[in-house]
């Protein structure tokens, strides 16, 4: 049986969701002997500093796979997903959660995916047609469902107003940073966690927050290592294949990861919005999975660089073929004129308009 190309990607986004998941129960253990604002820069150091060493490891063994370089070009979004993303939406997040009801913050949290994709169609024209609506719409539902509760509290206040500008903080900084998916994934996590962390502890500093003991801020790192980096690395590499919408409705899987981990950690029971959820949010996921959008479209000729595999869109010759041994490789390369038809999605090749 052939294997669905889009499954591979989709597992990414999935594991990422799931890696990111875990990261609130036990970020919640921590948090009684770290500060919110401390446990946030540590967090991005531990992943910062992780793939650092990752890339050391790499490089200095055969395990070792190129990816194509960051360039001038790439920059001006790099740094634009740093500002937003992983300074200024934690920063209006810290500040909005004392002034807001513990469910609307639950709730509200969840509106990242919703503004990605909403950011992908109006800003950057990501394809989204009735099949893949359905389906960002059933996961929206499907989180919504697992993080209400009847019991809290509800109102827009000021503080829930911060919480859906961090969200939408966020959901530029997963449309910038799909601009530069086709280059190296550990580069360009590792520089936003470095930087993001820093300027975090500092800010953390100067507002007179105290480090707790080292062997908690070593934790909070090797969480961050996993939770914010290599989550951060399967989330680009989805985006490469899938484009922002698809891979955030995948990644939005992390509430179900975070409250089956929760019931390991703290004996907590399952509610019935968690079963009422599940079967919505499977249903979505079938969606995307079974996608087939296929019609004829043109590539025009253009000269790029990003890692890659020969194929009907890669098909140049190389004066030493001993290269294409190896499968993918990176180096900068012409793509001709091509007019074709085949199932697709909105992938680096294929951000076509409709």
């Amino acid at each position: 049986m052939k294997l669905n190309r889009n499954i591979v990607p989709m597992l990414k986004a999935s594991i990422a969701g799931a890696l990111f998941g875990i990261s609130a129960p036990i970020s919640k253990l921590l948090l009684g002997e770290i500060a919110a604002p401390l446990m946030a820069s540590f967090l991005y150091l531990g992943s910062g500093v992780g793939l650092f060493l990752l890339r050391y490891f790499q490089r200095s063994t055969v395990l070792f796979s190129e990816e194509a370089k960051l360039t001038k070009h790439d920059w001006p979004w790099l740094i634009g997903a740093i500002l937003v993303g992983g300074i200024a939406a934690p920063i209006v997040l810290m500040f909005s959660l004392k002034n807001t009801p513990a469910a609307s913050a639950s709730l509200l949290l969840n509106f990242e995916g919703v503004a990605t994709t909403i950011i992908a169609v109006v800003a950057f024209k990501e394809a989204v047609g009735k099949r893949i609506g359905s389906a960002v719409i059933l996961i929206t539902l499907a989180i919504i469902l697992l993080s209400w509760d009847s019991s809290g509290q509800w109102g827009l206040s000021i503080g829930a107003f911060g919480i859906l500008c961090a969200c939408i903080l966020w959901g530029m900084d997963n449309n910038f940073t799909r601009n530069v998916s086709a280059k190296d994934p550990l580069m360009i996590v590792m520089i936003k966690g470095l930087s993001a962390g820093n300027f975090s502890l500092i800010l953390s500093l100067i507002l007179g927050y105290s480090l707790p003991a080292i062997s908690f801020i070593l934790k909070a790192m090797l969480l961050g290592c996993f939770s914010y980096g290599l989550s951060i690395i399967l989330v680009i590499q989805a985006m490469r294949d899938l484009g922002s919408t698809r891979t955030s409705a995948l990644f939005g899987t992390a509430p179900f990861v975070g409250t089956l981990f929760s019931l390991i950690i703290f004996d907590e029971s399952l509610n019935a919005s968690f079963f009422l959820a599940l079967p919505i949010m499977v249903v979505g996921a079938v969606l995307l999975l079974k996608e087939d959008h296929d019609h004829l479209h043109e590539h025009k000729p253009i000269v790029h660089e990003h890692r890659h595999g020969h194929d009907i869109h890669h098909t140049h010759r190389h004066l030493n073929e001993e290269v294409l041994i190896w499968g993918s490789h990176s180096h900068v390369h012409e793509q001709e004129l091509i007019v074709h038809k085949h199932s697709h999605k909105p992938d680096i090749h294929h951000r076509h308009r409709h």
